[in-house]
């Protein structure tokens, strides 16, 4: 998809975005309030309050200190993060608290949380990522290189394979790949960025794509893990824009978001089954949330719904299954505020955001959709290591039914697909819609 249009707002901000066509979206629809039990409480991040003397990491006891985020695998079956467990202090007998790798099994009847604890502690800044077999990738700094390691609980004890290392400066992991076996990451140079193959090689860390520029993000736009989305700025400056690379056809570079000339556009989420994009632009003028569709001649709307007031609004999750049918995917998004982190479920057929509150110690950010529509939050407080609340997709009123919609009809500016259904995606070529292994039923 080469996006090429906006909707949804003034005339003045269309003149500043070059040519592209803008017009309002719809009236602002209030949002529920956001119910009470919302992170930032007690224990509701998951890490206890400490207090004693510097541990065998260096990290004090007594810090506050905000746990790493939790990553889930593609297909919801695992997940993985930094935790904190007491150990021996070596000069005091008070207790300190270390760094550790935890591994959550989100898809049996119960959650549950597996220690995966090495005779050192890991240092903050390494990430983890988890495996469709079970086993925990950890990236770790050591020097100016990055080291790659496999970790797998082995009875009562933790096994580790190392992978190999790869010398940068900069250096991290990519979302967990869609085919589940698979790990990447990105290594940013000053005029161009190598992507590897980490985990999933015959023969350890294997670079696949060179790609010029400076890039950042990483969404897969398909379900074989083959086409990767990434924020590229050029060599010299200018717009960042999104490009798909192809990792089976040597890194080949490919257009993917061309809003305006001088927008900065960035992909966030995209589904694989139903074309849906998730995007962060300034074309509007002041950056905003928006969504498109993989291949589609509708241009990208950015809802007013999408922007309420002194929040800060960012999607992690699109409803799968929902084939050619964008608009009737539900999307999960957190809100962040003055009074901490909470859920946004919204809809592009709905345009409405709902807020809800999350369970307490919920991993912010961090969740995944069923096909039937039921969110799935991971939470850790002082009551539960390792939990999982089920949230079922608010019902979005009938379009075209209320004032709002009648409002709309008679102003005239009404989204263009309510006075039509969304056309289907036709095949096209790789340059116009990078997206590989999508399937249409029938």
């Amino acid at each position: 998809m080469t996006a090429c249009a906006i909707e949804n707002e003034t005339a003045g901000a269309a003149e500043s975005a070059g040519d592209a066509a803008l017009e309002d979206d719809e009236p602002d629809a209030p949002g529920e309030p956001a119910g009470c039990g919302m992170p930032g409480e007690d224990g509701a991040d998951g890490v206890p309050e400490q207090a004693g003397a510097p541990g065998e990491s260096g990290v004090p006891a007594g810090a506050a200190l905000a746990p790493p985020a939790l990553t889930i695998a593609a297909d919801g079956s695992y997940a993985a993060r930094l935790a904190l467990r007491d150990v021996a202090a070596e000069v005091s007998d008070e207790a300190a608290q270390a760094w550790f790798v935890e591994r959550w099994t989100l898809d049996g009847h119960e959650p549950y949380a597996v220690p995966l604890p090495l005779d050192q502690p890991e240092e903050p800044d390494s990430q983890v990522l988890p495996l469709a077999d079970g086993r925990v990738l950890i990236r770790r700094r050591v020097a100016d290189r990055h080291a790659f390691s496999l970790l797998y609980p082995t009875g009562p004890g933790t096994g580790e394979l190392p992978l190999g290392t790869v010398g940068c400066a900069d250096g991290t992991l990519l979302p967990p790949s869609p085919d589940g076996a698979s790990a990447y990451a990105l290594s940013v140079g000053a005029h161009s960025t190598a992507v590897w193959l980490v985990a999933g090689g015959a023969f350890g860390p294997k670079l696949v794509a060179e790609v010029p520029g400076r890039c950042s993000g990483g969404v897969w736009l398909d379900r074989a893990g083959r086409m990767l989305a990434l924020d590229r700025e050029m060599p010299g400056g200018g717009p960042v824009k999104a490009v798909a690379v192809d990792l089976e056809r040597g890194g080949e570079v490919t257009p993917l978001l061309q809003i305006a000339p001088e927008s900065n556009d960035r992909l966030l989420l995209a589904d694989a089954d139903s074309g849906l994009l998730l995007i962060r632009s300034d074309a509007p003028g002041h950056d905003r949330l928006g969504w498109g569709v993989l291949g589609s001649c509708l241009p990208v709307r950015f809802p007013e719904c999408l922007r309420p007031a002194d929040v800060a609004v960012t999607p992690f999750a699109v409803q799968p299954g929902q084939m050619l049918m964008p608009e009737s995917c539900a999307v999960a998004l957190r809100i962040d505020g003055a009074a901490g982190s909470w859920l946004g479920v919204w809809r592009p057929a709905g345009r409405r955001l709902h807020q809800l509150a999350a369970p307490r110690g919920w991993q912010a950010g961090r969740g995944v959709w069923t096909r039937d529509g039921v969110l799935r939050l991971p939470y850790a407080n002082e009551n539960v290591a390792c939990g999982v609340a089920l949230l079922e997709a608010p019902v979005d009123e009938e379009r075209g039914a209320g004032p709002a919609a009648e409002a709309g009809a008679e102003s005239g500016m009404q989204p263009s697909a309510a006075a039509a259904p969304l056309p289907m995606c036709k095949p096209i070529p790789l340059g116009q819609a990078p997206l590989m292994g999508r399937m249409v039923p029938g």
